[in-house]
């Protein structure tokens, strides 16, 4: 039976990574014969960020059983902090593949250490209580990124806080200006990048959950008290699971901040660590693939041939939320699932059996 289980979920995990692949050469296939439209071509290296959100927020939702509602805050400090160490390397002579790799590991980097920072306290909290103090989290980000001053000169970066006068020298150049965010951003983001980023994360998560650690991650999600009960530390595997879905949004963040011309702290708002959790509902908990589903069609969708809607996408994805929940709730549901998949059922029992 063990060795069953242990086939299925490997069959998934490739069956991911070859729906990935097969699209990433599709998609390069078609731009490479010029047949992709030049708007659509701008939307795919923001798919591939909120793609990779979306993953990491499911870690944390799906894997873990935790409620996050801050995970845009995440996605903000690798954005601005991806762009600046991108910006700072602009005159290093390091190629643009260079400085995107050292955007995303900064970036990474520093969301993993504002997830501990928040998860230590925070992740000994549960349910709604955890919900809320990320959403403040989230909100306490984007003041600070709103109200913070980062430049650069030959002596090397200022920061500042409130004020923009930093004391730059001459030929200094303001990177992060307050309220008005990062301009000028050189688009040093590919498709390639976001695709390369999505297939670490699926690798890094995959594995995670089939390990030692997994199980205990997925143990306390079941039943914390007795995963405890057996010696599972509940703090450790916790933050383990929170830190890596943090430094994955800070990648996503860097990646989306390197495609834009601007971006801005009001960028990573509430309703954007809603989006992000819409995508992991409606793909499913735990579900990886259906996480990068879902995210590539809510996303592509709203911003091309529903562009004329755009003014109600929220209550939109409000009214889908609402209707998933109830569904999936529903015995009726379940039991007409039930009947109309009775081959999955008579596989799994004589797999049973063959255990």
């Amino acid at each position: 039976m063990k060795r069953l289980i242990i086939r299925k979920k490997s069959r998934k995990n490739f069956l991911t990574y070859g729906i990935v692949v097969a699209a990433y050469v599709a998609l390069m296939a078609v731009m490479a014969a010029g047949a992709m439209p030049s708007a659509i071509q701008g939307l795919l290296v923001p798919m591939c960020a909120y793609i990779i959100a979306a993953v990491s927020l499911n870690l944390t939702v799906g894997v873990l059983g935790e409620l996050s509602l801050g995970h845009a805050g995440f996605m903000s400090v690798g954005a601005f902090t991806g762009c600046t160490a991108a910006m700072a390397l602009a005159n290093s002579g390091m190629p643009s593949w260079g400085r995107m790799a050292a955007a995303v590991v900064v970036g990474s980097l520093l969301a993993a250490a504002a997830g501990a920072l928040v998860g230590v306290p925070v992740l000994r909290l549960q349910g709604d209580y955890l919900a809320i103090v990320t959403l403040a989290f989230g909100e306490i980000i984007k003041t600070v990124v709103t109200n913070l001053y980062i430049g650069i000169d030959p002596q090397g970066l200022h920061f500042g806080f409130l004020k923009p006068d930093i004391g730059l020298g001459k030929g200094g150049k303001m990177i992060v200006n307050g309220p008005n965010g990062i301009s000028g951003i050189e688009k040093i983001s590919t498709l390639t990048a976001g695709f390369l980023i999505i297939l670490l994360c699926l690798v890094v998560i995959f594995n995670l959950v089939d390990s030692r650690s997994g199980r205990a991650i997925m143990a306390l999600r079941d039943n914390r008290i007795a995963a405890e009960s057996v010696g599972i530390n509940a703090t450790k595997y916790k933050l383990m699971a929170f830190v890596l879905s943090a430094a994955m949004a800070g990648a996503a963040g860097a990646l989306y901040a390197l495609s834009q011309n601007t971006v801005t702290a009001s960028k990573f708002d509430f309703n954007t660590s809603i989006l992000i959790l819409v995508f992991v509902v409606l793909g499913g908990l735990g579900n990886m693939l259906g996480s990068i589903v879902a995210a590539t069609v809510l996303y592509i969708l709203p911003e091309t041939w529903l562009r004329q809607f755009s003014d109600y996408r929220m209550l939109i994805y409000a009214v889908v939320l609402i209707g998933m929940m109830l569904v999936t709730n529903s015995q009726k549901v379940r039991t007409l699932l039930g009947k109309l998949l009775p081959q999955k059922k008579t596989k799994e029992k004589e797999g049973q059996g063959d255990a």
